[in-house]
């Protein structure tokens, strides 16, 4: 079954792409998250989600954490962080919406698969979370085969998407260790209302 070999290829290239993430960025992106007053997360489609999952686990950490676009969303400030999640790094929407973060002097942070990217650039600091973005497609046939590329078994962004979301719950995992969080606190500040 097809099912069983997009399970392997989907595992084995988020172990890969998770544990080449550059420690140094991871570092950087874990300061500015602890320095600022304010956290926003953005992301569309399916990144999007990836975003709000972090951000529940940003908010049960105690942290004070926004959803851009959300109606709750306060406005930003120069004391706040944007951390905005882009496969391609190259969504309109995704890079207006940073301009503005930036006009008004807030720190970006880009996690995003192409790190000299649009949204890489703009950004003070970047991880690179290696994975097939929906822009990854080589059209000729006989580039594929002699480079080696052959029909993905996870469609679009789906590499990218699953590693950042796996990148993500592993770092609230080492924001827990510096906090000095366990899952009893974070438990506390999980919805009783469902």
């Amino acid at each position: 079954m097809v099912y069983y070999e997009a399970v392997n290829e989907i595992i084995g290239n988020v172990k890969k792409s998770t544990e080449n993430v550059n420690q140094d960025d991871l570092s950087k992106m874990i300061d500015t998250i602890r320095q600022v007053d304010n956290i926003f997360v953005m992301g569309l489609g399916r990144s999007g989600l990836v975003a709000k999952a972090f951000a529940m686990r940003l908010m049960h950490l105690g942290l004070s954490v926004y959803v851009v676009g959300e109606t709750i969303t306060p406005a930003i400030t120069k004391n706040d962080c944007l951390i905005a999640i882009s496969g391609s790094g190259e969504t309109s929407y995704i890079l207006s919406t940073t301009d503005t973060a930036i006009d008004i002097g807030s720190k970006i942070i880009a996690i995003t698969s192409y790190p000299d990217s649009s949204l890489g650039k703009k950004a003070d600091v970047v991880v690179e979370i290696k994975g097939r973005t929906k822009n990854d497609n080589e059209n000729s046939y006989i580039k594929r085969q002699i480079s080696g590329q052959h029909q993905t078994l996870s469609p679009l962004g789906t590499l990218f998407e699953i590693s950042a979301l796996v990148f993500l719950d592993s770092t609230i995992a080492e924001l827990m260790h510096i906090l000095g969080k366990t899952e009893s606190d974070l438990k506390k500040k999980h919805t009783v209302l469902e």
